[in-house]
């Protein structure tokens, strides 16, 4: 699963990252997204003629049948297997697909009594387009979202056997568009994408959600990853 990631990119560059109208509320950058935190997203807006905007939304989807928010916890990540089918996420897979800019993951490992954080992050830098689906929920339709994750391979599975649904540039029009068929929409990365992620051992203070800086995400000489 992906359960803590980092986003620290400014409105701005995001806007032009994803080429999208910035409609978002002040969101600072965050090295430690936990489930409930607003995070950004980028969609298409019918309110803005059908182009993508920024927007905010809680991390942890909730279904518009949802009788209050306490589950949104558990649902900050959906299937590629089976997000076309459930009955809780292929309503947004369908018609609401999103993208959740991201700059890296952390995952941990348990070695002995002690659990090792490692963050997953590109080598050169840029930014991730983590592939997501997004609900409104309540009166006030506050938008909810949920990160797609799919069978971790190659070095990464060695830290855990899932890892967030990542879209190239190329694919991303198709994902937000809507409708489309789920096998091609839902294809992991090419073996040369993947490559292009580092697995970097850090320290045990992003284990604490109240923790949060640049810190967080820097490399831990001592640790190796097994």
């Amino acid at each position: 699963m992906c359960g803590r990631y980092a986003t620290t990119r400014s409105e701005a560059d995001l806007s032009d990252l994803f080429d999208a109208a910035d409609v978002t509320e002040g969101l600072g950058p965050s090295w430690n997204v936990a489930p409930t935190d607003p995070v950004p997203l980028v969609r298409i807006s019918a309110s803005h003629d059908g182009k993508r905007v920024l927007d905010t939304a809680r991390w942890g989807l909730l279904p518009p049948w949802a009788a209050d928010q306490r589950g949104g916890a558990k649902m900050i990540n959906a299937r590629s297997e089976t997000v076309a089918t459930s009955p809780a996420f292929a309503p947004s897979f369908a018609r609401r697909r999103c993208l959740v800019p991201a700059d890296g993951w952390f995952e941990w490992v348990r070695t002995g009594k002690e659990r090792q954080a490692f963050y997953m992050t590109p080598a050169d830098g840029s930014a991730l387009a983590l592939a997501g689906i997004w609900s409104p929920w309540g009166p006030e339709k506050m938008l909810t979202c949920s990160v797609l994750t799919t069978a971790a391979r190659g070095g990464l599975a060695r830290v855990h056997d899932r890892m967030p649904l990542i879209l190239p540039p190329e694919r991303w029009s198709d994902w937000l568009a809507g409708g489309g068929e789920a096998d091609a929409l839902l294809q992991p990365m090419t073996e040369r994408e993947l490559a292009a992620i580092t697995v970097r051992p850090v320290g045990p203070a992003v284990g604490n959600v109240r923790n949060n800086g640049p810190e967080l995400v820097q490399p831990v000489a001592e640790a190796t990853l097994f």
